[in-house]
């Protein structure tokens, strides 16, 4: 479907299954630590044991990819996520929360915002490992089944694994993001009006 400038529009968008669907489902932790271990899969640093959550208003991005992969943490354990990858982004009031339960304490929520006020977040080479990911998207000129491999609209080097499922475009936009995710990494992270409250109680983005 298109719009009136002739943009390719998706409507509501939920990728929590694209994960488990890039992934191959037979032997497929062990494949996966066959690739991890002969360099196929970057895994830059472990991640923690906390998912976080980050929303926005808005997110308009040049140059996106997405794609299935792993992330590992401190164990060496496996976790699928689906990788979005953007080489410039753009954030209207960005929002990530975690939550942390501590002993005798209880329940304490880190939360960050910033990028209101007429002044986004910009990102270059903006790669976010996802569990869930929800919005209003479009996409121009996209590309849905390409192999993964082959990727090359998003940042350099943002590429799965061969014959893995995967999409890119030439630009993509999301209203009300709302995404749970274990990593994000930038090339930059320019944050304006950044703001970073710790609190008791259970205080998230959504």
């Amino acid at each position: 479907m298109k719009d009136e400038q002739g943009r390719h529009v998706m409507g509501r968008v939920r990728w929590r299954r694209f994960a488990a669907l890039s992934v191959p489902g037979f032997a497929a932790t062990a494949a996966l630590a066959v690739a991890l271990a002969n360099g196929a899969i970057a895994a830059s640093f472990a991640v923690s044991g906390q998912q976080f959550k980050v929303s926005a208003k808005e997110l308009k991005g040049e140059g996106f990819a997405q794609y299935g992969s792993v992330d590992t943490n401190a164990r060496e354990e496996l976790l699928p996520v689906a990788v979005t990858a953007i080489r410039k982004a753009k954030i209207d009031s960005l929002c990530q929360s975690v939550v942390t339960h501590l002993p005798i304490i209880g329940d304490i929520s880190l939360k960050l915002s910033a990028g209101t006020g007429g002044k986004p977040v910009e990102a270059t080479d903006l790669y976010m490992d996802a569990t869930d990911i929800a919005g209003d998207a479009s996409f121009n000129k996209i590309e849905i089944g390409r192999d993964a491999s082959t990727l090359d609209k998003g940042p350099d080097g943002a590429q799965g694994m061969q014959d893995l499922f995967s999409q890119q475009a030439d630009d993509v936009r999301i209203a009300d993001l709302r995404t749970t995710a274990w990593a994000t990494t930038a090339g930059t992270f320019k944050l304006s009006g950044l703001s970073m409250k710790i609190s008791k109680g259970k205080k998230e983005c959504f």
